[in-house]
This record gives structure tokens, sequence and C-alpha cells, in this order.
């Protein structure tokens, strides 16, 4: 767990991502959707965020991508890592009229560098998302799976720092799903990619998270923990160590259901 009241500089980690008494409420809303929120992520390092509908998880991420501003409060991304940061969003958001090439191609256009190394890496993306044979695809002649992992291969296409990932993986089958976890923990290793994943999934989370930050509906951290494991593939999902920390988290959300009933506040909020 990152602490921070170190004070000792020369073994403090460098922080990617600090988060300081971060606020963030809409006009007209009668609560705050983030109150307070404080946290760090080190260089190297992954954040899994987990918490119920209408905790902000999303509002989070679009506040890092500079697409909200905060009513109060700090956010600091490390300005190397924030020249190059990415977005996938919980839908595909294609255009319409372009292949599964074309889109992924897109970004490379916007900065210009859509060069023939550039189109190789495109179609070595694709083709680890298993859209080799979709190429030309068009978004309508896909389905939701499949325009997903267009859209996750847009988002990787320019090599970004960091990616912001708010639930991609919802719509795939299962099977597709843990290979996508795969790759995902793949492009880490030899991009060096740090990610912050949204999702509802526990497992996930775990899996995928070099940390994880548990939000209350309240827009609160309940829980901020590192996960440290040597080697991650999918038969790890079966080792006591990791569904002992999946167990610790249901338990966890079960005790915010319990609170929230208790207090009449279990509505989401706006």
């Amino acid at each position: 767990m990152e602490s921070s009241g170190q004070t000792n500089t020369q073994s403090a980690p460098a922080r990617v991502i600090e988060v300081q008494h971060l606020v963030k409420r809409f006009a007209g809303a009668e609560h705050a959707i983030i109150d307070d929120l404080s946290f760090a992520v080190p260089a190297d390092s992954c954040l899994s965020l987990l918490g119920p509908s209408g905790c902000g998880k999303t509002t989070l991420l679009r506040l890092l991508m500079g697409l909200e501003e905060p009513s109060s409060g700090v956010i600091h991304v490390a300005p190397a890592q924030a020249k190059h940061m990415s977005y996938v969003f919980q839908e595909p958001r294609l255009v319409p009229w372009r292949t599964c090439l074309e889109n992924v191609l897109l970004p490379l256009e916007l900065i210009h560098q859509n060069n023939q190394a550039s189109q190789a890496y495109a179609l070595d993306l694709l083709q680890q998302l298993g859209l080799d044979e979709r190429l030309q695809h068009f978004p309508g002649e896909l389905s939701g799976g499949m325009q997903m992992r267009v859209a996750l291969a847009r988002a990787l296409v320019t090599e970004p720092k960091i990616v912001l990932l708010d639930e991609p993986f919802a719509a795939l089958d299962e099977r597709t799903r843990f290979r996508m976890q795969d790759l995902l923990l793949e492009l880490k290793s030899r991009l060096q990619l740090q990610y912050v994943f949204v999702t509802h999934s526990i497992a996930e989370a775990v899996y995928l998270g070099d940390q994880i930050l548990l939000m209350d509906s309240t827009g609160r951290a309940r829980d901020w923990r590192g996960v440290d494991f040597s080697e991650r593939n999918q038969a790890l999902k079966l080792a006591p160590a990791f569904n002992s920390i999946v167990q610790t988290y249901s338990q966890l959300f079960s005790e915010m259901e319990r609170n929230s009933t208790a207090s009449g506040s279990g509505e989401s909020r706006p």
C-alpha cells in the first residue's frame, strides 16, 4: 500500500499518477460523485479500480484524462506519461464508415505517423486480437466484442505510456476475455505500459492490478492495497493466494452493501 506520509525520498518510488484530496461535484447534484479521494500510482505499476455502480470510477478516468475538471483537489500525472495517454471507453466509438484497419490507423493519421512501420504494428495488434480476417470489415459488420477489440487496438497503436480502460472486456465471452487479459499483461511487459483498469469483476481486478483501489458509494477510498505475484497466467486464478484476495474483496463489497442499506443510502447517486 502506497503511503502518502513517506519522508525518505531516496527510497520512495517515483509516482506517475498522484491524486490528492480530489473532489468532483456536478452542477445540481446533491452529493459529490468523488469525495476527498487520495492515492498514488508508482512507476511500473498498474491500478485496478473497483466499486459499486455510481461510485465515480468512470468519472475518475475522465478526470485523469483531462476530459473533466476537478471541483477541488490536485491531479498530477508525470509530464512524460501525460503526453502519451490513451482512453478506451465502455463503448467502442468506432467511425462507422471506416474499416476495422482504418479505424485503428486513425490516431496515427491524426498525429501524422501513418508510416509503414506503424501500419505493420497495427496489423500485428489486430492479429493478436483475433481480427486479422476482419481488416476490411466495417463496424456494422462486427459483433460488439469484435468492435471493442478494434477500440483497444486503436488505443494501443500509438504505443502510449498510460492507457485508461473503462470496463473494456465486459462485452466479451469468457475465453476471449481471458485472452485479452493476457494480451494486456504481455503489452504491459513488452511496451513498459501502465494502465488504470476499471472493472466490476473482482477476479479480473486482482489478476490485472499491481494495486487495487476499492471505492465506496460515496466516492471515497474504501480499501487500497498492493498485489504482488511472481508470475501471472490463467493458472494463477486457481492459486489459494489469489482466491484469498478475491474473497477478501468479496467480503468488503458485502460490508459496503450492508452499511449502505443500514444508512439508507443504497441508491446510486447522479
